[in-house]
């Protein structure tokens, strides 16, 4: 059984992917910066989105910074991505999060194995989830493509 891909659909998911990266990190900046003010900041790292170094501390601005940015940035880039890729969020979602995590680890140099970097981004990932694929579903419920289970 041969392998069958259109290069019309891989072309189209590609674009849609880019896209999708294109947004995380322009949410990403954009709340970053609002952060940065929110939190009065007097100087901003361009690599902020990528520290995973900094000592988790409640009552360092800091650290708040980079938690707050993380956090509000997956909500809103799910929200985004059900507008572009409509009922795939989960998909995408995942895979820009394994892009995000690559991109971290070579502009950090090394892989992160800081546990509360990890759990800022799985707790992300799952409200960029549920919040992209709930949105996704209210706007596009008539267009869901829905498994035929019949044959099993």
């Amino acid at each position: 059984m041969a392998l069958k891909i259109k290069i019309a659909e891989t072309k189209i998911v590609l674009r849609n992917l880019l896209l999708c990266v294109i947004i995380f990190y322009s949410v990403y900046y954009v709340v970053l910066c609002i952060c940065f003010i929110a939190f009065s900041l007097q100087m901003l790292d361009g690599l902020a989105p990528f520290d995973f170094k900094t000592n988790p501390s409640w009552i360092d601005p800091n650290y708040l910074v980079l938690l707050v940015s993380l956090e509000i940035t997956y909500l809103i880039a799910g929200l985004l991505f059900a507008l572009v890729v409509e009922e795939w969020v989960w998909d995408y979602a995942i895979t820009v999060t394994i892009i995000h995590v690559t991109i971290t680890s070579a502009v950090m140099s090394e892989f992160p194995l800081m546990l509360h970097w990890w759990a800022a981004l799985g707790s992300g990932l799952i409200s960029m989830i549920c919040g992209g694929q709930s949105l996704a579903y209210y706007l596009y419920k008539d267009n869901f493509i829905y498994p035929v289970l019949d044959d099993f």
